[in-house]
């Protein structure tokens, strides 16, 4: 069954009953970081062990910096604690909570995971600072950055994903950028296709829309893009 949704709160709703040992993620609907955590939930088919609490980031309600001073979303509250970090969210979800593992054993592909993990957050802040910037082609760094993401899919040949045939943690936090924002962002931004020429990019997003886990947590392409160029001014 399609999960129901909950509503965005804002600086009128309610607070939730905090700390009264339910595990809540904190999200907004249209932030990446936090989707990396929603499909973390999904996968694992924790659907009934973690609430999600959305929260409207354009009027967000004064008491969510109680539960988190930084005010930002994603957070995880759980155990009477709260994480705020996307990256060590989606690893602590995977290693406390049951369900499908999203790492693998094997050392080399851990390592290699490692990696990945490190260069996300250059890769995403360079491939969007490319989006936002007022020059009318993708930067030089931005092409480099998606062509590396290609070469990473190339280091395991038995499956579609960055560690090959299982799809992980690493594939989790690309995918809420480069599949759901960037492809949209950068052909009617720039005029640029990141799948030209990326044969495995390509193939990798495919699959990517052959996962529930991860298609119940995207949005509307087109809803983002107006989103990203009203809040940037870019409209």
């Amino acid at each position: 069954m399609k999960e129901i949704l909950p509503p965005s709160l804002n600086a009128t709703s309610p607070p939730p009953s905090f700390f009264d040992g339910t595990t809540r993620l904190y999200l907004a609907y249209v932030c990446p970081y936090a989707q990396r955590i929603w499909i973390t939930r999904n996968y694992k088919g924790l659907q009934e062990k973690i609430k999600l609490v959305a929260i409207d980031l354009r009027d967000r309600p004064s008491w969510y910096k109680e539960v988190y001073p930084e005010n930002k979303v994603p957070s995880l509250e759980h155990d009477n604690k709260v994480e705020g970090n996307s990256l060590k969210i989606i690893k602590y979800i995977n290693a406390h909570f049951e369900g499908l593992a999203l790492l693998p054993d094997d050392p080399v592909k851990r390592t290699f995971a490692e990696e990945l993990f490190a260069y996300s957050d250059y890769f995403t802040n360079t491939v969007f600072s490319s989006v936002l910037s007022k020059e009318e082609e993708i930067s030089a760094g931005a092409v480099a950055a998606l062509d590396k993401l290609e070469e990473y899919l190339l280091k395991f040949e038995d499956g579609p994903f960055f560690l090959g045939h299982e799809f992980s943690l690493v594939d989790i936090t690309y995918a809420p950028f480069v599949e759901n924002r960037y492809k949209i962002f950068l052909s009617d931004m720039k005029k640029y296709d990141i799948t030209k020429g990326r044969p495995k990019l390509t193939l990798w997003m495919e699959e990517l829309n052959k996962i529930e886990a991860y298609t119940a947590t995207k949005r509307d392409p087109q809803e983002l893009l107006a989103h990203t160029k009203k809040k940037f001014g870019l409209a």
